[in-house]
């Protein structure tokens, strides 16, 4: 028996659909009646989504008929709430270690799941690539970076992905930091293939381990007992 599409799986495919047709800001969606033919779902299911949608920033819903029906998209959706993120966490003075503290909580459990998933390891697997061209430790830290929001991806939770994006730039300054003490990221290397290897064999507590353990020897003086 086919499962019920809900709202949630609506919002997903609304969402994909903006990111392959390459919409952006000003850009007007189909109408109600056309988006439900397009995705093969109730209108009902479109209007809910799009309501949750608007309530994000994401669209502003138009009233009208022929051409003016429909949304116009006033942020990517995976913009929006990251950028509402980063603009409370830039309003903040983040100390090192509740930067750390959070990655530590959140990494952990993404990684885990997405080592349930094996999921992942393409992104995860370019982002090793590049560190391992990289010439700087700015140009090491910039995979680096992506490596982590990669794994916050493979997590599969959209809210976690956002949370990670949003500390981005803060990441990129404690890390970049990070690189220049160690003075060699072999050791840093190691911790990525870890986790790598952790997802790929599907061990969820091995991930979490490795993370662990790789933000540890990042930042020794935040884990030391």
């Amino acid at each position: 028996m086919k499962r019920t599409r809900t709202f949630e799986d609506v919002l997903a495919q609304i969402e994909r659909r903006i990111a392959e047709d390459g919409l952006t800001a000003g850009d007007r969606l189909p109408a109600e009646r056309r988006l439900a033919e397009q995705l093969g779902v109730s209108r009902s299911s479109v209007r809910e989504a799009m309501r949750v949608l608007e309530t994000l920033g994401v669209v502003s819903s138009q009233v009208g008929r022929g051409p003016d029906a429909g949304a116009v998209l006033i942020a990517r959706p995976d913009s929006a709430l990251t950028g509402l993120l980063r603009l409370h966490l830039g309003l903040a003075t983040l100390e090192l270690r509740e930067v750390i503290d959070t990655r530590h909580m959140i990494e952990q459990w993404a990684a885990a799941r997405a080592a349930s998933a094996r999921a992942g390891g393409e992104a995860l697997a370019a982002a090793l690539a590049g560190m391992d061209a990289a010439r700087t430790a700015e140009e090491f830290v910039e995979h680096d970076t992506a490596f982590h929001c990669a794994l916050a991806d493979a997590s599969g939770n959209r809210l976690v992905s956002a949370v990670m994006r949003s500390l981005r730039d803060t990441m990129r300054k404690f890390s970049v930091e990070a690189v220049e003490r160690l003075g060699d990221t072999a050791i840093l290397r190691a911790g990525h293939v870890r986790i790598l290897a952790a997802i790929e064999a599907g061990d969820p507590g091995e991930a979490a381990a490795a993370v662990s353990e790789h933000l540890a020897d990042a930042y020794p003086e935040l884990f030391t007992h």
